[in-house]
């Protein structure tokens, strides 16, 4: 069990801080300004979160099997990792409950 909470926490971290990248630093460089330049230069960030974002849902499935949850509650804890900061939240909250 210890071992999926640690896989979780990395890739909830992980998960979290590419979503606010996403969020706060792509899209308005994308959507707001007219920087070509700059965007060229972030256009790493929504691959990478593409990239992250199903290994996030892995390891989220693997710990709610090994803890036993019920599928709404896997499911709330799939989708925390589409907010920016719900799936550090989140994190925190099943490391203060399992650890």
């Amino acid at each position: 069990m210890k071992s999926a909470i640690l896989r979780f926490r990395v890739m909830a971290i992980i998960s979290g801080v590419m979503s606010l990248l996403l969020w706060f630093v792509y899209m308005p460089i994308k959507y707001l300004f007219d920087a070509p330049d700059l965007h060229s230069k972030i256009i790493w960030i929504p691959m990478v979160h593409g990239y992250l974002y199903p290994i996030y849902i892995l390891t989220a499935i693997s710990f709610s099997l090994k803890a036993r949850w019920p599928l709404m509650k896997m499911l709330g804890l799939m989708l925390a990792g589409t907010l920016p900061i719900a799936s550090l939240i989140a994190e925190r909250r099943v490391v203060r409950r399992y650890s």
